[in-house]
């Protein structure tokens, strides 16, 4: 008719018949700069549903997708009914079909994305193994932050030197050999948040300052948690100041290792802005992790501030990855915080802690 439209969107006019939509889904089906096409019916008074779904499915040529929309109730219904028997899509609304058509386009492109190259980095899988299997013999699953980073450095990540001590006067001679300020962090199998307990100190700078602090933590975790299973202190040199980030990874039993990242403090705790992926993991998927959170724009940096060293996490996630896929009795793990500087800077893993899988328990 001369009323309608030929552009895109067609329009066939309320009055249409089923031979004016075939004529129109014919249409759309020879031009080539059409790639999809939406068959959107609104009932009249006139209209026949039934007829014209089997028009639009008599028309159909199999060679561009087309995707029904027949709105109404009872009315439409026998039409619908037509359009399933012709295995032709039908949705209650445009905007369902518009969400299928670009659910198609994403796949599409998903499916011609670049070829993943997923990096495998120098590790010492032997230290690992090692640890994670004396503490499966021996029943233990949580594993310590002393052992946890023993098995970060083996797959390269950089670690503050410290070392384990059961007494003050080891705790001192610790402190002396890799020097001041230092922290102390309480060594449990039952304390998992240390900090909650009293079960970390900060920048204690003097060997009676050792010596205070170990006779106080142990005082307040004896009466905090007067059952924990107390194996000393982790004597640390302390950390550079930097921006505060999580790395962490939970195995799910139908996806696998789901890879986790997010910023430290209110970020994770409040607002609850992290981002996931399923490992293993390519460098490019790793930064799009960075960019999904909300909090981005301070790790690129604002009103001045520098921006920190992107890289740097995107590769640690990248190990992460790696480790998790190389030993798959890690059930789960987190770095917290991963503590990252600006571009040149070196990149710490500043606490951590590894649970494994009961089901591996016992194994040689």
């Amino acid at each position: 008719p001369a009323a309608a439209s030929v552009n895109n969107p067609i329009d066939v006019l309320g009055d249409a018949d089923p031979e004016r939509y075939a004529m129109a889904v014919n249409a759309a089906q020879d031009d080539d700069s059409v790639d999809a096409i939406i068959v959107i019916l609104t009932p009249q008074a006139m209209t026949k549903p039934a007829e014209t779904a089997r028009a639009i499915a008599a028309c159909n040529r199999h060679q561009k997708p087309i995707l029904v929309s027949f709105m109404g109730g009872e009315d439409v219904m026998p039409g619908r009914e037509e359009l399933v028997a012709a295995n032709l899509p039908d949705y209650t609304s445009p905007e369902r079909a518009v969400a299928a058509v670009k659910a198609m386009v994403d796949y599409a492109a998903w499916l011609n994305r670049p070829l993943r190259v997923v990096a495998r980095f120098p590790v010492n899988k032997h230290r690992v193994h090692r640890i994670m299997s004396r503490h499966l013999r021996t029943g233990l699953l949580q594993i310590g932050e002393a052992d946890a980073k023993e098995i970060l450095r083996a797959y390269n990540f950089s670690v503050p030197p410290g070392e384990p001590a059961r007494t003050q006067e080891e705790a001192v001679e610790i402190a002396d050999k890799i020097g001041y300020p230092v922290a102390m962090k309480i060594i449990s199998p039952d304390i998992i948040h240390k900090s909650d307990v009293g079960g970390v100190r900060l920048n204690l700078d003097s060997p009676s300052a050792i010596r205070d602090a170990f006779d106080l933590m142990m005082l307040r975790i004896s009466q905090r948690m007067p059952k924990a299973h107390i194996e000393g202190v982790y004597i640390e040199k302390m950390c550079r100041r930097g921006r505060e980030v999580i790395l962490g990874m939970t195995r799910d039993p139908q996806f696998g290792p789901m890879l986790m990242f997010g910023l430290g403090g209110i970020f994770v705790e409040v607002m609850k802005d992290v981002s996931f992926h399923i490992a293993p993991i390519t460098e490019s998927e790793a930064m799009q992790m960075l960019q999904s959170t909300k909090s981005f724009a301070l790790l690129k940096g604002v009103r001045g501030q520098a921006s920190v060293d992107l890289s740097a996490i995107a590769v640690s996630l990248q190990r992460i990855s790696q480790l998790v896929s190389d030993f798959p009795e890690i059930m789960e793990m987190d770095i917290n915080p991963f503590i990252v500087g600006e571009v040149g800077t070196e990149s710490i893993a500043a606490d951590a802690r590894i649970t494994l899988s009961p089901e591996k328990q016992g194994i040689k």
